[in-house]
């Protein structure tokens, strides 16, 4: 069984800082200002439009990334419905193969790792899966009838596009104080990185301050491939 963090994989081209200039170019046909558009544009334009409420200009724009996270996580990502997603199949993945080792891969779940006696529950549950999913397909089953035994914190990959505005849906609840800790773990940092990048469309947007950053997940740029940087 191998035991992984959670990740948020982001491809460089993603970060296009003129997808702000090109919003304000689309949202000024609204109001036929392009003769007031400057070469370099203006990120007034936007972020005031969304202070209005007028956030339907922000939807021409996107951002794909990848979530390396637990299945559970990715239940709650699914729901929001102005997307594209791409999953890792567990009908359609076989773990026992020997691209996947013969193991399961699960993401830790941080808030057990300050109890011994919880993390060692979890980790000997996990164990367990692996041992009767692996059995389950030695006897014959297919991967997709073993899977039933697979844990929920088994590590999933999604690639998830989101328009502008879909994303400032996302962070608004995924950054709460009520949302799923290891949701808001993937969600905020991720947020802080659009908060950098794209001002104009994300300064406004709040988040949990008081989530540890030790237990912020990794955002890790990419090529479009999803491969690291070199």
């Amino acid at each position: 069984m191998i035991i992984l963090q959670p990740q948020v994989l982001v491809p460089v081209g993603q970060l296009d800082e003129d997808i702000v200039k090109r919003l304000e170019r689309y949202g000024r046909v609204c109001y036929k200002s392009e003769n007031s558009m400057s070469p370099q544009g203006t990120a007034d334009f936007v972020s005031g439009k969304l202070r209005l409420g007028h956030e339907s200009i922000i939807e021409h724009e996107k951002v794909t990334l990848m979530f390396v996270c637990d299945r559970g996580i990715t239940h709650e990502v699914v729901r929001h419905r102005i997307a594209a997603y791409s999953q890792e199949s567990t009908r359609y993945c076989n773990y026992s193969k020997d691209k996947f080792g013969r193991e399961i891969t699960v993401i830790e779940p941080y808030f057990f790792k300050n109890d011994t006696a919880a993390y060692d529950l979890w980790a000997k549950a996990c164990q367990e899966s692996e041992d009767v999913y692996m059995a389950l397909l030695d006897a014959g089953r297919s991967a997709q009838e073993a899977r039933s035994v697979l844990p929920n914190c088994l590590k999933t990959e999604i690639v998830v596009t989101y328009n502008m505005r879909e994303w400032r849906h996302f962070f608004r609840l995924r950054c709460d104080a009520a949302a799923h800790p290891q949701m808001r773990q993937v969600a905020i940092p991720l947020l802080l990185l659009f908060k950098e990048r794209f001002p104009a469309l994300y300064n406004d947007i709040p988040y949990d301050k008081s989530f540890p950053r030790e237990h912020y997940a990794s955002i890790v740029l990419t090529n479009d491939l999803f491969e690291p940087l070199k």
